[in-house]
């Protein structure tokens, strides 16, 4: 069947290593990590990517559901597969079990190389307050934000050198006064929705179809926030 790819700029490290790995020929389009922040402009970004598209069977969506930015979208004339998770964290550990048993735990914030090169993450916004208000009254900010986490929980893939990226994640980390921990990363969900079977662990929408709230519901989802 011919497939395509539409995928977040977040996941490119992990993505590109797992369909090397697989040796998948499938053509990816890239969409601006930035957009997660806007749910309703990622939704009307995907939209129009879709809208576009043809001579397909099928669009693998690698993508969570962000916010609900993919509630409400149509695949024109071809089947459309995402998974069912709330964000690519999620993919990244390898299951929503997992992450949910980590969350349950402490209370966590996860970061990968990705979301810190891509995303308009905490770590900015910190900077950001620190040098609008001074670093005291920004420490006051964060600490009464962060209330609730204790844990900046790095995410292993093995898809770039960690040791390089642990530096920066320490000191930010330190200035969150959060607790530093790395945890593996599983990128079997990942490669599962590359190449099936697409059972309970996703959502298949029908030629024609629009995504709903009934589509993407879980009970075994909790929304859990991620840098």
């Amino acid at each position: 069947m011919n497939t395509l790819i539409i995928a977040c700029r977040t996941i490119a490290d992990e993505l590109n290593m797992i369909v090397k790995k697989i040796d998948c020929n499938y053509p990816i389009l890239w969409i601006d990590s930035g957009l997660h922040n806007f749910p309703e402009l990622l939704r009307k970004r995907l939209q129009e990517e879709l809208n576009h598209i043809s001579n397909v069977d099928q669009v693998i969506l690698v993508f969570g559901f962000c916010g609900n930015s993919l509630l409400g979208i149509t695949a024109p004339n071809y089947k459309l597969i995402f998974p069912r998770v709330d964000d690519c964290i999620t993919l990244l550990l390898g299951s929503c079990q997992k992450r949910k048993e980590i969350s349950d735990e402490m209370g966590t914030y996860f970061l990968t190389k990705g979301w810190l090169d891509y995303e308009t993450n905490i770590w900015v916004e910190y900077q950001a307050t620190v040098k609008k208000y001074g670093k005291t009254k920004a420490d006051r900010i964060f600490k009464a934000m962060l209330q609730h986490y204790e844990r900046l929980a790095v995410v292993e893939t093995g898809a770039y050198n960690l040791d390089a990226f642990i530096e920066k994640t320490k000191l930010i980390a330190n200035d969150l006064k959060l607790t530093h921990q790395v945890v593996p990363g599983e990128l079997r969900y990942m490669k599962k929705l590359l190449i099936g079977p697409w059972d309970e662990e996703f959502v298949v929408i029908q030629p024609g179809e629009t995504v709903a709230l009934s589509h993407i519901h879980s009970e075994v989802l909790k929304p859990v926030k991620s840098l």
